[in-house]
């Protein structure tokens, strides 16, 4: 047993001294992206949605609160407010009782709102396809809208960078950033752009089931032989 733990350690402090070389964090990278399409062939996004409209309003709503959570109140708020113009005439007191169990109620209402009344008076209410549109939203930022772009549309404009995200690829040694856009701008410089989508996925996964933030199951992880477990006690 100490024989095995001495080993794991010798490993992690190899791993770590290059984690500073783009090179060996490039080939970390890919044998992630290798190890978790294994692991997690079939991740998708945990926000049940029907349409692109309805994730967008499902991802500005997670915002501080569970995939289940939103999951809970998102089928009885599309019945209710079906499309952009629905919510756009609404009155901002009846979004607000609909979505109060999210959290942040008031802010979220609010922004999702305006963001409708944006949909329907500058894009006849459907959803714009380019990170600038997208941001130009209210309550849509970066993460937002890579979601939706990405999940909805295929489109990989940047890698969607949730806690699970920074987390793990701190502990991955893919970065050592804190900063969500500045992990995502390091991770898109490792990873190939057809990986970006479908990273975000897996590792949201195996952060969910794994690598969970209190207590990593390290000798359960399928890259325990090459992760340096950055910031990992023990």
């Amino acid at each position: 047993m100490a024989a095995r733990k001495d080993a794991a350690k010798s490993r992690s402090a190899a791993n770590q001294d290059d984690l500073g070389d783009l090179a060996a964090r490039k080939r970390r990278a890919a044998r992630v992206v290798r190890q978790l399409k294994k692991d997690f062939p079939n991740a998708e996004c945990a926000l049940v949605h029907e349409t692109p409209f309805q994730l967008l309003v499902a991802t500005i709503l997670s915002a501080q609160c569970t995939d289940q959570r939103v999951n809970q109140v998102t089928p009885a708020l599309f019945r209710k407010y079906p499309t952009p113009a629905h919510f756009a005439a609404a009155p901002l007191s009846a979004i607000e009782k609909a979505v109060h169990s999210t959290g942040f109620f008031r802010n979220k209402a609010k922004n999702i709102k305006a963001c409708c009344q944006a949909l329907v008076e500058e894009h006849d209410g459907e959803l714009p396809r380019t990170l600038e549109e997208m941001t130009a939203l209210a309550g849509v930022g970066r993460k937002t809208a890579n979601v939706v772009l990405g999940t909805a549309f295929g489109l990989p404009t940047g890698v969607v960078v949730d806690t699970h995200v920074g987390r793990l690829s701190r502990r991955l040694g893919l970065t050592d950033q804190d900063d969500p856009v500045r992990v995502e701008k390091e991770l898109m410089e490792l990873l190939p752009k057809k990986e970006w989508i479908g990273y975000s996925h897996r590792l949201i996964y195996h952060g969910r089931q794994v690598c969970k933030a209190r207590k990593p199951a390290c000798d359960a992880c399928s890259m325990k032989g090459f992760c340096p477990q950055v910031g990992v006690g023990g």
